[in-house]
């Protein structure tokens, strides 16, 4: 008699083994394009086409970086940096969080909040630097502020826009069964929104290094935009481009814990 069923272990061996190969593959590629963009730039380096102070090669800034991390800058500016945007990040996060739960769901709140914080949307957090030392002066709280207020404006508005979208046949449902008001709002509500306050949160992030560097431009004695406003007054563009690819770094590695973080607690939507 003719074996038409295949044994399901070998096929659940295969597929785990065709799995494990995608996710390798999907790790290596990052990799295949940085090194095809360390080629190019270390052939414009050595073809010479372009003057060394204004587009250093490869090499000159690894050197730049080993002479900053030699003399301690580079751990120094490293650490406050990255404090100020945690720190900011974190009461942006909060504040955002909790205003676009309440702007979400709250009518009463979305009416007096939510035409004033529209406005401020569009305002760079650079714009803010002038106000922020007049208020806080040059120490850390003018560089908090900034931080923090970019990072809240994106999480309000994202978690404002997923808690005011949930499906209605969600809320429907919750309350055919007779769930009270409060269980729906944290057992529907908040659930349902949580893929775009997420999203939010992960936009926060790169927010945060970005107005984190328009903060250390102004009223810094220290940190990675103080250290690139540095090198461009000595014109040290091989010490902007190592700052700017640690910056980039940062960032991203910052990016892909959150983004794990997500995935893991947000498990029903893997569509992120």
């Amino acid at each position: 008699m003719a074996v038409t069923d295949r044994d399901p272990a070998p096929v659940a061996t295969e597929r785990r083994g065709t799995a494990r190969l995608g996710q390798v593959l999907s790790a290596g590629l990052p990799l295949v394009s940085f090194a095809f963009i360390l080629g190019l730039w270390s052939l414009v380096g050595l073809s010479g086409a372009v003057p060394e102070a204004i587009f250093p090669a490869p090499w000159s800034v690894w050197s730049a970086t080993v002479e900053m991390w030699g003399n301690g800058t580079l751990q120094t500016d490293l650490a406050k940096s990255l404090g100020r945007a945690g720190v900011g990040f974190s009461i942006g996060t909060s504040l955002g969080v909790l205003l676009g739960l309440l702007t979400g769901r709250v009518a009463l709140v979305r009416t007096l909040l939510n035409p004033f914080l529209n406005i401020l949307r569009p305002i760079p957090a650079i714009a803010l630097v002038p106000v922020a030392i007049v208020w806080f002066g040059i120490g850390e709280g003018s560089k908090y502020f900034v931080v923090s207020y970019t990072v809240f404006l994106t999480v309000w508005f994202n978690t404002h826009h997923g808690m005011q979208y949930v499906p209605e046949t969600y809320l429907r449902a919750s309350r055919s069964l007779g769930a009270s008001r409060l269980r729906e709002f944290l057992t529907v509500v908040i659930p349902a929104a949580a893929p775009h306050i997420f999203a939010g949160i992960r936009l926060g992030v790169a927010l945060a290094f970005l107005s984190l560097v328009a903060a250390e431009l102004s009223g810094a004695s220290s940190g990675i935009g103080f250290r690139l406003q540095e090198a461009r007054q000595y014109v040290r563009t091989d010490r902007m481009f190592s700052l700017l690819i640690i910056l980039g770094v940062l960032g991203a590695l910052a990016d892909m814990v959150v983004h794990r973080i997500g995935r893991k607690l947000v498990h029903w939507e893997q569509g992120s």
